[in-house]
């Protein structure tokens, strides 16, 4: 069992490592476009999560589960409040 935490472990931390490289090489002006993509990536996750937070013991996954529904859904409505912000800046207004 030490050796699957383990193994998780070093994959988290590596993709951690890979993301934040990604995210900062995007030029300021494609960031938001992307995110209304990555939204939907979020949104599988926050399923994800539902489903490893399911049972009803209390244990490690589960705790990890809720923490990452929640954190997936800040960044779904998030996403959606500055995509929608973005929108707005190219509506045409009225005099």
């Amino acid at each position: 069992m030490a050796a699957g935490l383990l193994t998780g472990l070093v994959v988290f931390v590596l993709a951690s490592f890979v993301g934040f490289e990604v995210i900062n090489k995007v030029p300021p002006t494609l960031h938001t476009p992307l995110m209304s993509g990555a939204n939907a990536i979020s949104g599988i996750a926050v399923v994800g999560a539902l489903l490893i937070a399911g049972p009803k013991d209390w244990s490690v996954t589960v705790i990890l589960g809720l923490v990452a529904v929640i954190l997936a859904t800040v960044n779904v409505v998030g996403g959606f409040m500055v995509t929608d912000r973005m929108l707005e800046m190219f509506k045409k207004k009225e005099a």
